[in-house]
């Protein structure tokens, strides 16, 4: 992870391991550092945190501390994911964990070599350590991030929303206390002249009075910048008011798509055109008051059909081009939402490796209305319509924030928007010319390309050697299939 998107969930587990009494190491991985070099030598208890796209390199990484006499643990999105995969390569997985899951594990810490077991806890912890606690794991990390540090944060857990997609649809919403936000804020003035605060909240601010008036309590205003996602629907105008007034720079709103999910953008009884209308005009109100919006969208879901929900989003950016436009193929994370059923039951899971499965290197769902060529061929031109030297000049003139304008040129011209448009593509160029990669994307076979394995081994370098063997391949329909042995 970026230093700058560092989790929480990792502080707060170091954090009440020390205070069990443990002597503890924490090393935020961002990709730059020599790990055969960083990671501490003779320790008894490895945690590992991963988003699946980070899982191969954690199952290498287990496995060589396990060599070395160590237990290891696996928690964070992968573990709530692919439960079952990781078990082979652990010997815990964490689903939910809170502190007494934590000490009981250190109090019975025991190698597991014939199977690994899986421990949850009812629900998510009802309070974390504040930032005051987790600063002696927060700061190097910070100090990791070239130019702005941004410190991470929660106001809530959960999601009010259900979009059954997401792996927090079924987890109930439930704030945190607003009290400890505002000391932790108050301790960030002791750091910084102005904090940078990024909310990790799903939907930051749906309790907004309370969340409003912590901030506004702990500092006159804007002492802080904050960055937030947000669903367009708490965005009202007047709320629009009081996030400027309190420093809110940055909002990441969900538009996810033009047909449905219309109950986070206030557009449930809207799709299509209308929906288009009615959010641009709402995205501009949001540029009166904050200086930069990223608004999401998830591509390939099963309610898009043919070139209209493209030709809408390129419409939007027409409408709103100074807003980032943010893509996410339509993915499915094992366990993670309910959703994730129906496309195994009716055998349109793909056995993607998880490396690629990050939203964008690939999309493990086969589409409902497009062959896979189609679908390139429609994501491929919208993202060259968003990242035009036309949409560039114009988002880049409409931005009149100088801050705002160098970000959405760099991410442009990154790997989010040009290296992104290369990778497709080279997909849709190999789907074309080679029958067997053609094959792997309409389920016929389950032999990776070498396009992919070759990544693979690029990018995991030294610890491809540790990688457990069948560690690449994994079970796409584990979770339709426990569900019917249950």
């Amino acid at each position: 992870m970026h230093a700058n998107l560092q989790s929480i969930m990792p502080q707060v587990i170091a954090t009440w391991c020390e205070q069990e009494g443990h002597e503890v190491t924490m090393i935020c991985y961002t990709g730059q550092e020599d790990l055969s070099k960083a990671l501490p030598q003779g320790i008894n208890l490895v945690f590992i945190s991963a988003f699946t796209q980070a899982a191969l390199l954690a199952y290498a990484l287990s496995n060589f501390f396990r060599s070395q006499g160590a237990v290891t643990v696996l928690g964070g999105p992968h573990a709530r994911c692919y439960p079952d995969d990781a078990v082979q390569y652990f010997d815990y997985v964490f689903g939910f964990t809170n502190k007494k899951t934590i000490t009981e594990l250190l109090n019975d810490c025991t190698a597991r070599p014939l199977g690994g077991k899986y421990i949850t806890a009812s629900s998510q912890p009802g309070s974390f350590c504040g930032v005051e606690e987790r600063w002696k794991f927060i700061e190097p990390t910070l100090k990791k991030a070239p130019l702005l540090k941004i410190v991470p944060m929660l106001g809530s857990v959960g999601c009010p929303y259900t979009c059954p997609f997401c792996i927090d649809s079924t987890v109930p919403y439930q704030p945190l206390d607003f009290q400890v936000i505002k000391k932790d804020l108050q301790f960030l003035l002791s750091k910084f002249k102005k904090p940078w605060v990024a909310w990790h909240d799903p939907n930051f601010g749906i309790r907004f009075d309370e969340n409003m008036e912590a901030i506004a309590t702990a500092a006159p205003p804007k002492s802080f910048h904050f960055i937030a996602e947000s669903s367009l629907s708490v965005l009202t105008e007047k709320h629009l008011k009081v996030l400027r007034d309190n420093g809110f720079a940055a909002l990441l709103p969900g538009i996810e798509s033009w047909y449905e999910l219309g109950n986070k953008s206030r557009t449930s009884h809207m799709s299509g055109e209308q929906k288009v209308k009615q959010v641009s005009e709402h995205v501009r109100l949001l540029f009166d008051y904050i200086p930069y919006i990223q608004t999401n969208f998830v591509l390939g879901l099963d309610s898009d059909e043919g070139s209209e929900p493209f030709e809408l989003t390129k419409r939007f950016i027409d409408k709103s081009p100074n807003a980032f436009p943010g893509y996410s193929l339509l993915t499915a994370f094992g366990e993670a939402a309910p959703l994730n059923l129906e496309y195994q039951k009716a055998g349109r899971v793909l056995p993607f490796p998880f490396h690629f499965l990050n939203n964008h290197l690939a999309m493990n769902v086969k589409p409902r209305n497009y062959n896979w060529i189609d679908f390139y061929d429609k994501v491929i031109d919208l993202t060259a319509y968003s990242f035009s030297a036309k949409a560039l000049y114009r988002r880049f003139k409409n931005t009149p924030d100088l801050t705002s304008r160098w970000m959405n040129f760099m991410r442009a011209i990154s790997s989010e928007g040009y290296g992104r448009l290369r990778f497709y593509r080279q997909v849709r160029k190999h789907l074309v010319e080679d029958r067997s990669f053609r094959s792997y994307f309409e389920g016929e076979t389950n032999r990776l390309p070498a396009f992919y394995s070759n990544i693979i081994k690029k990018d995991l370098g030294v610890w491809y050697q540790w990688l457990p063997q069948g560690a690449i391949a994994h079970n796409p329909n584990a979770y339709l299939q426990k569900q019917r042995a249950q």
